[in-house]
């Protein structure tokens, strides 16, 4: 409870989380610092180790509302075949798709360490019941999903609802049990940096082992900011929790240099603890060719 001009006020539990973080940032201070890490930084980062690993933490994306069994299929095999193409070079870290192909990515995947990434939770726009959420994530485990995606329930943050936004990932995280769960905040439709923050505070204290930042399907996916604010987020959440929470940017990243700026604003605010493929993941399908050709020299149309 608090005092607010002599009234006695109920404050929840979420708010009183989010009392003891920095949310007093600004869009401005947030693009001046991005711009200061980009000029400063990027460059020694645009070398051929950062994009090998950035080829390691790719999830193989296809999220089309005309995907069939064949084009799955056909995606998954070059997956397999990349192992025997290209050995020296590091293999994708996970097959994203939608759950309705999860057995067959399963059945048909041969390549140790790739995870099956399902997005479920009634992508993108999370607008149902939770029970359909849960049964849905559930089904897509049982099927053989490694990683989960779940979009945040926007409509509810935006209205301040932030129990049923809580309640949704914690329910969803329960179910998914050990298996990995990312939250995608959907940077683009939440105004400012300081929704941001609040948005991935809120995701991580309810759960989340991942934040992400779009689905791909709005007009403003990820951003070199939102990543910015994300990753303060995180730093921020560890320091107070010694939880430790991964990264995925997705959507609209168009170029290798799109990647190489997303690592390293999150190298440079998280550090070394968090350069493993495990804890960076970048969510594309166009993304893996354009990696692939600038490693090799010359252009590759491989996936």
């Amino acid at each position: 409870m608090e005092k607010d001009n002599g009234k006695i006020v109920n404050i929840s539990k979420y708010d009183e989380m989010l009392k003891q973080y920095n949310l007093k940032i600004s869009d401005e201070e947030v693009k001046s610092a991005v711009k200061k890490i980009i000029t400063e930084k990027v460059a020694e980062n645009d070398n051929l180790e950062v994009k090998k690993f950035l080829l390691g933490s790719v999830e193989l994306t296809s999220l089309r509302t005309t995907d069939t069994e064949e084009e799955i299929l056909a995606m998954v095999e070059k997956v397999n075949r990349f192992a025997h193409a290209y050995p020296t070079l590091p293999h994708v870290a996970a097959v994203c798709a939608y759950p309705c192909f999860t057995k067959l990515i399963a059945e048909s995947l041969e390549v140790d360490g790739v995870d099956i990434t399902n997005v479920t939770g009634n992508f993108p726009s999370s607008q149902t019941f939770l029970e359909v959420k849960t049964v849905e994530t559930a089904l897509a485990i049982k099927d053989g999903a490694t990683h989960i995606d779940i979009v945040l329930p926007v409509g509810k943050f935006l209205s301040g609802d932030y129990e049923s936004v809580c309640d949704t990932i914690n329910e969803l995280k329960q179910t998914c049990g050990d298996i990995p769960m990312k939250v995608i905040l959907e940077t683009g439709d939440l105004k400012n940096a300081q929704n941001i923050k609040k948005a991935a505070l809120l995701s991580m204290y309810a759960g989340a082992d991942y934040i992400k930042t779009s689905t791909g399907k709005e007009k403003i996916s990820a951003t070199p900011e939102a990543v910015y604010v994300m990753c303060q987020a995180i730093k921020e959440y560890y320091d107070k929790t010694g939880i430790q929470v991964g990264l995925k940017p997705a959507g609209g990243i168009n170029t290798v240099m799109d990647a190489v700026i997303f690592y390293t604003i999150y190298k440079e605010i998280l550090g070394e603890k968090w350069l493993d493929n495990y804890w960076f993941r970048l969510g594309t399908s166009r993304l893996t060719n354009l990696l692939l050709s600038e490693i090799e020299g010359k252009e590759i149309n491989f996936f």
